[in-house]
C-alpha cells in the first residue's frame, strides 16, 4: 500500500505537490502523541513502554523522548527478531537503553508512559498491569471493532483525551467497546486541542491516570504536508512535474 497526500493551491486549484505519506503519517501520529505526552504525562516520567515494533512505534518513542527526560524504554512485539532489531536501532536513535521484553505485561508494569502502536484487534494492554498515574497513548486501533486496551485500562483512566470527539465516536474502538453504549461516558472525553489551548484541564494531579486515544485527523496530514512542501521548495529538492501546469514538485 502506498499513501499519498496531494497538496493544492486554494486560490487557483493548482496541484502543488504529491507527497509520499507513509512516513509523513508516522511523523504526524508520533508528534500528536508527543504533544499529548507533554500536556498529560507526569513531569518526572522516566520509563516508557512501547507495544509494537513498526514504523509507528518508532515515532511514538522518538516523540515521547523529545518531551520527557526518559531514562529507559521497554519494548514488546510478537516477533522476537524484530523486537531485538528495534531496540538496538532505537537505543542509538534516542540515546537511552531500549530493552526488549518477553510480553506486553512485562513492558507495561511500572512504566510511566505506555504507547500502543499495533495492528491488533484484541487488547494488548490490560488495566491490571498499569502503574498508578501512568499516561497512555493508544494509536493503533482505528476501527469501531478493534481495540488495544481492555475495559479496565479504559475505565481506570481519570482523564481521556482524543484528537476528534466526532471521529472517536465512529472509529475509536478502545472507547466504543469499553463504554458499551453508555452516552454518559462520552461527556467527559476531552479534545487535545482544548487541553493545549488551556480551554479545559488535562492532568490535574500526579495521581491521575491519563489516556490519549488517537485516530489521526486529516488536518494534521495537511499541516505536515505544508511544512514539507515549504522545506522542499526552500532546499530545491523533489522532482518537478511540469505537465501538471502548476509549479508543483
Amino acid at each position: 500500500l502506498r499513501f499519498l497526500v496531494p497538496l493544492y493551491e486554494m486560490a487557483t486549484g493548482d496541484l502543488l505537490a504529491v507527497i509520499e505519506a507513509d512516513y509523513l503519517g508516522q511523523l504526524r501520529t508520533g508528534a500528536a502523541s508527543g504533544v499529548a505526552t507533554k500536556y498529560l504525562a507526569r513531569e518526572n516520567s522516566r520509563v516508557a513502554a512501547i507495544i509494537g515494533t513498526g514504523g509507528q512505534a518508532r515515532t511514538q518513542l522518538e516523540a515521547v523522548a523529545a518531551v520527557r527526560k526518559l531514562e529507559s524504554a521497554r519494548v514488546y512485539g510478537r516477533n522476537a527478531a524484530k523486537r531485538e532489531k528495534f531496540c538496538g536501532e532505537m537505543s542509538s536513535q534516542v540515546g537511552i537503553p531500549v530493552n526488549p521484553c518477553s510480553s506486553a505485561g512485562d513492558a507495561v508494569r511500572g512504566a510511566d508512559i505506555v504507547c500502543t502502536a499495533t495492528t491488533s484487534s484484541q487488547p494488548v494492554v490490560f488495566g491490571t498491569d498499569l502503574a498508578p498515574a501512568v499516561h497512555i497513548n493508544a494509536i493503533g486501533a482505528n476501527h469501531a471493532h478493534k481495540r488495544e486496551l481492555d475495559d479496565e485500562a479504559v475505565s481506570s483512566a481519570d482523564v481521556i483525551v482524543v484528537d476528534s470527539a466526532e471521529q472517536s465516536r465512529q472509529e475509536a474502538g478502545d472507547l466504543i467497546i469499553a463504554f458499551k453504549g453508555d452516552e454518559i461516558c462520552w461527556t467527559g472525553v476531552r479534545k487535545l486541542s482544548d487541553v493545549v489551548a488551556g480551554k479545559i484541564s488535562g492532568r490535574t494531579s500526579d495521581s491521575e491516570i491519563t489516556l490519549f486515544k488517537s485516530n489521526g485527523i486529516a488536518s494534521w496530514d495537511l499541516a505536515v504536508a505544508m511544512k514539507v512542501y515549504a522545506a522542499v521548495r526552500e532546499r530545491k529538492l523533489g522532482r518537478e512535474l511540469p505537465f501538471w501546469g502548476g509549479s508543483g514538485s
